[in-house]
């Protein structure tokens, strides 16, 4: 890629509740940027209109934005309308990540198994239809934000009040047992399997930002098939919402089976994201992760 004169935005921060965690993100992508020779200019942002994105006079976006209006294609509408390339998912894939509903009616037609669940709207009274545990979380949201897991009835309803606070769906899921697995695509091939395993009962904000409180096992201590049969359903996961180069995948090994949990179309690049400690697996430094993943910008997929 011809790096001369080339003006990279790294946009960062945002409105939604994991606006910290994109800054992070956002911050440790600039600076790798800048380590390879890159003008990447850090652009800490919250709405911005389509006149602020044009005056920031970039010529290629890097979308470091979590959750709401990063991921759920808000941001790349607007690029698109500007004609600024931009890193990752276009438009429908990340209307499609974000949204667990609709990303799971394709995960099922396209074979894969996803967890029993029903959705409730807001006002609606929630009612039990499988055995406890339960997951309670809101459809739209990432880095576990406003989830709960219940072990008793009368937990319900508070747990579902919290969800809410995030959005007009929640989704009550049958919690599923078995090692928590993730798959990162870089170049829409999948990288080594990493196994999540947290001091806390689940891999929540706690356990996901706080150094020392989850054990990261890459690659997995999973057999060859195993392995395999995460990678597989990875890409099918990945192709069946039509990601763009790099994503990553968490799901649930249970049994034999592997359970897709969802998508994620804008991964963490922080210290502790499980993205970069996949890419180090395969050899892959942060850096050029970074260069690769700017590389997407100009994929016309």
């Amino acid at each position: 890629m011809d790096k001369a004169g080339l003006r990279i935005g790294v946009l960062m921060g945002g409105p939604s509740a994991e606006r910290d965690v994109s800054l992070r993100s956002g911050k440790a992508i600039a600076e790798a940027l800048l380590s390879k020779g890159y003008h990447a200019v850090p652009i800490e942002i919250w709405l911005p209109t389509r006149d602020e994105l044009k005056s920031a006079d970039i010529d290629v976006a890097f979308i470091a934005l979590h959750g709401t209006f990063g991921e759920d294609g808000q941001i790349q509408v607007i690029l698109e309308e500007l004609k600024i390339p931009y890193t990752g998912s276009r438009v429908k894939a990340s209307r499609l990540g974000m949204d667990k509903v609709a990303s799971r009616k394709l995960f099922k037609k396209a074979k894969l198994n996803v967890p029993e669940y029903y959705v409730i709207e807001n006002g609606t009274r929630p009612k039990i239809k499988f055995t406890t545990p339960i997951v309670v979380k809101p459809s739209a949201q990432g880095s576990s934000v406003g989830i709960s897991i219940i072990d008793k009835v009368e937990e319900l309803d508070a747990a579902v009040r919290e969800a809410f606070k995030f959005g007009e769906e929640v989704l009550l899921e049958r919690f599923i047992h078995g090692s928590e697995l993730t798959v990162g695509m870089l170049d829409d091939k999948p990288l080594p399997v990493i196994q999540v395993v947290p001091k806390r009962r689940y891999y929540d904000e706690v356990a996901k930002y706080t150094a020392g409180m989850t054990e990261y096992l890459c690659p997995a201590p999973t057999t060859e098939d195993e392995a395999r049969l995460a990678q597989d359903a990875a890409v099918r996961a990945h192709n069946a919402i039509g990601c763009r180069s790099f994503s990553r995948v968490d799901m649930i090994l249970s049994g034999d089976k592997i359970v897709i949990l969802e998508v994620n179309t804008i991964p963490g690049m922080t210290q502790l994201s499980l993205l970069p400690k996949a890419a180090k697996a395969a050899g892959i430094d942060f850096p050029e992760l970074c260069e690769k993943m700017l590389e997407s910008a100009f994929n016309n997929k």
